[in-house]
């Protein structure tokens, strides 16, 4: 058994399918099978059930994932700590991006970060907030962007954006042309919202009913273009960002900039505070907080 058995073996656990674990490490899938099958072999323990085309972990496998988790991330540590050591200041980073988010605060960041360190590799996963924090916790991600505050206390952040939710209604919706709106106003009408896995869905549902009503959800998405689409054709009302809305084209709808009470949104840097940092991660943290505070 080497590390690298283990470590497509997490994959494979981790993705929950041989093909997507293959793809995700540029191998074929007969490679990654073949060495799944030697490890239960030295093992001498069958560590997936294969039903079908769906896998689940044994018995065995489960004790062999939890032994897994803290040799891999051991050994990971091992190799950023030598090549600190080594000050080859090269890496690479898994950073996790709300999709609205993204396209907003880091293309130019990103550009500026790689011609400092054109050694330094990443790879950007789009995920709702909720995702991006829990895949910063288990150590799939290295860092991630989040809405404030996160709930895990095993969690380090900075600040970076503060703001609210603004209102998009049609333009013949009754409260176009108003400056402010009371959240209880909207009680009647069809919310298009962000999916469950983003955290402004919990927290604009969790705000209506502090108002005093169930919001009435028609349709859920992780595109906020879309959703401004939507509300511009005259499906529903919507709560975004005041970034996001300042992008959107005001000719179909109209956006209430004061609702009250107001929902804030408060953006972080994420990462692990148990967990030890590369090189290139302690960089983009230094490198994105000095740029963020210009």
């Amino acid at each position: 058994m080497d590390i690298r058995h283990l470590q497509y073996f997490m994959e494979v656990v981790r993705l929950g399918s041989f093909t997507r674990a293959a793809e995700a490490l540029f191998i074929t899938q007969p490679t990654i099978s073949k060495t799944i099958r030697a490890l239960e072999e030295e093992l001498g323990a069958a560590l997936f059930n294969r039903v079908g085309r769906s896998i689940e972990l044994t018995d065995a496998g489960r004790v062999i994932e939890q032994q897994a988790q803290n040799i891999v991330k051991s050994f990971e540590s091992l190799s950023s700590q030598l090549d600190d050591l080594r000050n080859l200041k090269s890496g690479h980073l898994r950073i996790g991006l709300p999709p609205m988010i993204g396209s907003r605060f880091f293309p130019r960041i990103i550009g500026q970060f790689h011609q400092l360190y054109p050694n330094v590799t990443i790879q950007l996963f789009e995920d709702g907030g909720k995702k991006v924090e829990n895949d910063v916790v288990s150590g799939a991600l290295d860092i991630g962007v989040a809405v404030l505050p996160v709930s895990d206390q095993v969690l380090e952040y900075f600040s970076f954006r503060e703001e609210k939710l603004n209102l998009l209604v049609p333009v013949m919706h009754p409260l176009a042309g108003r400056q402010q709106v009371e959240l209880i106003e909207l009680a009647e009408d069809s919310f298009i919202i962000f999916r469950e896995d983003f955290t402004l869905h919990g927290r604009i549902i969790d705000s209506c009913i502090r108002a005093g009503f169930q919001p009435k959800i028609i349709y859920e998405s992780s595109q906020w273009d879309l959703i401004s689409e939507m509300v511009s054709a005259g499906l529903g009302i919507a709560l975004l960002p005041e970034t996001i809305c300042a992008q959107i084209n005001q000719q179909k709808l109209h956006i209430v900039p004061d609702v009250q009470p107001a929902i804030p949104w408060q953006l972080g840097m994420i990462w692990h505070r148990e967990r030890y940092l590369s090189f290139a991660a302690r960089e983009w943290l230094r490198f994105t907080r000095e740029q963020m505070q210009k």
